[in-house]
């Protein structure tokens, strides 16, 4: 009996690191982007959670700081093979961006940074997919009247103001109107996600988070060793930044051109090469360690930037099922989650759209990815192919 549990573990643990790998090999287009494909593969397709369960994930990964698709992705892995299985699952995400942009790094001087074709037929896949996730995330958290007015709410305050700021306080004036309007809402029963990690655990990681936080400056100051400083520096933007990839960009720029760790171009290369790769933009992080100090640099440099969000996300989940069973929090996540509709429409026109439908032959390829997705029933991945084949054949028009 024993042996048979510990074959059916590894088989799952398995599946998570293969699954996750493909869509760390697939995804394209950003962190909303991510969180499309997360819904057609574990929600739809392998049905993993529920609509309500991964609504809830993605609002409560809005709030923490840090790489919000990584953590969805980390939280996912941790319901399905535990602390192991979330491990794994971030593993599988990430690591063929970071060998990617290691390679790049070590490559840096051969090779040119361009925006071929290909990478705008990627674009258009994006478009593709986001847009298949919102229409059933629509369909489910925005039932009524009252929660397509809040998604209505949150669109045009997070597209007139682009803010992380804005975001968290539209989140946080959806839970204020979901539980005075939803307070008294009877609701069926939801999936109870399945934390394998004891609270005791997850208080650990909270303090140790807030501990690094507070001690990584300190040390630097104290040792003066680069590797350290290197740490906290990447340490820092993992922890104090929201709203995903795109922010963490400028604060990085911050903390290594003016102080003279690399130069302007080198940044600018790296980030045109992180636009081009899949997975996570927080793995710009590997670029940087790399042409700081080689590829022990790099890997030091992404273990930094996403050590806050595994603490983060292991930290609160324990908690957090706790919490969205508890009648009085119910309300106030159904006013969330219309929220989240509303803020991944926001994201959708841009910068996803304004990036990728450009003339009226992207809207057409556009149109058909689309029908082969959600009408033919098309793999992902077999969109993710035609739509680099189809981007490159754009460019030649």
């Amino acid at each position: 009996m024993e042996q048979h549990q510990t074959n059916r573990n590894l088989k799952s643990l398995l599946e998570i690191l293969l699954v996750s790998t493909r869509l760390g090999l697939t995804s394209f287009g950003g962190p909303i982007a991510h969180l499309g494909y997360f819904h057609e593969e574990y929600v739809r397709r392998r049905k993993w959670l529920d609509e309500k369960s991964y609504a809830d994930l993605v609002a409560l990964c809005q709030f923490l700081p840090g790489p919000a698709s990584s953590q969805v992705g980390i939280g996912i892995g941790l319901m399905r093979g535990g602390l192991l299985g979330g491990i794994i699952s971030f593993i599988g995400f990430t690591l063929p961006s970071v060998i990617a942009l290691i390679i790049f790094a070590l490559l840096l001087h051969g090779f040119d940074v361009g925006t071929p074709g290909w990478i705008h037929g990627l674009k258009i896949v994006a478009v593709v997919v986001v847009a298949h996730a919102i229409l059933g995330m629509a369909k489910n958290l925005t039932p009524d009247l009252q929660r397509r007015t809040i998604a209505l709410f949150s669109l045009i305050v997070t597209l007139l103001w682009q803010t992380a700021l804005s975001q968290v306080g539209v989140i946080l004036l959806a839970a204020f109107a979901g539980y005075l309007i939803y307070r008294q809402h009877q609701e069926s029963d939801q999936m109870k996600m399945n934390f394998p990690i004891s609270k005791r655990f997850a208080a650990v990681c909270l303090t140790l988070f807030f501990g690094l936080l507070i001690l990584l400056p300190i040390l630097r100051e104290v040792t003066a060793l680069n590797w350290v400083a290197m740490f906290d520096s990447f340490y820092r933007a993992g922890s104090l930044v929201f709203g995903g990839g795109h922010v963490v960009l400028p604060l990085l720029e911050r903390e290594f051109v003016p102080t003279g760790w690399l130069s302007e171009e080198a940044f600018l290369a790296g980030y045109g090469a992180t636009k081009a790769v899949p997975g996570p933009l927080f793995t710009f992080a590997a670029y940087l360690g790399t042409v700081i100090s080689g590829w022990q640099g790099g890997l030091l440099a992404t273990v930094a930037i996403f050590l806050p969000a595994f603490l983060l996300i292991l930290g609160a989940l324990p908690f957090w099922d706790a919490l969205r069973r508890n009648p009085k929090i119910k309300g106030a996540l159904m006013g969330v989650n219309a929220a989240v509709v509303g803020i991944l429409i926001s994201a959708f026109y841009h910068p996803i759209w304004t990036s990728a439908i450009l003339a009226p032959i992207d809207f057409a390829f556009a149109a058909l990815l689309f029908s082969m997705l959600v009408y033919w029933k098309l793999p992902p991945w077999v969109i993710v192919v035609l739509g680099v084949a189809g981007g490159s054949l754009l460019a030649l028009l």
